[in-house]
C-alpha cells in the first residue's frame, strides 16, 4: 500500500461548502442592501459619561458601515465570477446555470442535464462534471475540507 501525503478530501463537505459560497453569492449579488441611518433623536442618560477619553461618532460609524459592507459584498461577487470564469466551457455553464442564477431554487439537476446543456448529458456525466468543477472552486477558495484520520484505540 502506497503512503501518499495529499490529504484525503472529504467531498460530501467540501461540496457542501461551495454551495454554502454560492448561497452567499446569492444573498450578495441578488438581495438589496438596506443602509443603516443615524437616529435624530437624541439620548439623555442619568448616569455620567465614563471618563475613558473615547467619543462616538454615530454618524461615522453608520457611514463606514455601509460604505464596507458594501464593498465587501461587491469584492465578494467579482471573487467568485473571476473563479468561475476561469473553469473550462462545460463546467463553466454547469456552475452558472445551476448555482448563480436568481431562480437557482427552481432549477434542478435533472432540468440542467436534459433540457439546459444541448446536446443533452447523462446524469452519471454531470455529477463528474459537478465534482470536478466544485474541486477546483474549492481549491480556488480555499474550502477544501480534509477527512480527519481517526485514531485507532491509541
Amino acid at each position: 500500500m502506497q503512503q501518499s501525503f495529499l490529504p484525503e478530501i472529504d467531498r460530501e463537505a467540501t461540496q457542501a461548502a461551495v454551495e454554502d459560497a454560492f448561497e452567499r453569492y446569492r444573498i450578495c449579488k441578488f438581495l438589496t442592501f438596506e443602509e443603516r441611518e443615524a437616529a435624530t433623536t437624541a439620548t439623555w442618560s442619568d448616569t455620567p459619561r465614563s471618563e475613558t477619553g473615547t467619543t462616538s461618532d454615530q454618524t461615522a460609524g453608520i457611514a463606514i458601515h455601509n460604505v464596507d459592507s458594501l464593498v465587501a459584498r461587491k469584492d465578494f461577487c467579482e471573487k467568485i465570477e473571476r473563479v468561475v470564469c476561469r473553469l473550462p466551457r462545460m463546467e463553466k455553464f454547469l456552475i452558472e446555470t445551476k448555482y448563480m442564477s436568481n431562480d437557482h431554487d427552481y432549477i434542478t439537476n435533472e432540468r440542467v442535464y436534459s433540457l439546459e446543456f444541448a446536446p443533452p448529458i447523462s446524469s452519471g456525466t454531470y455529477s463528474k462534471l459537478r465534482w470536478k468543477a466544485f474541486y477546483k472552486l474549492a481549491l480556488h477558495l480555499n474550502l477544501i475540507v480534509e477527512k480527519q484520520i481517526e485514531d485507532e484505540g491509541v
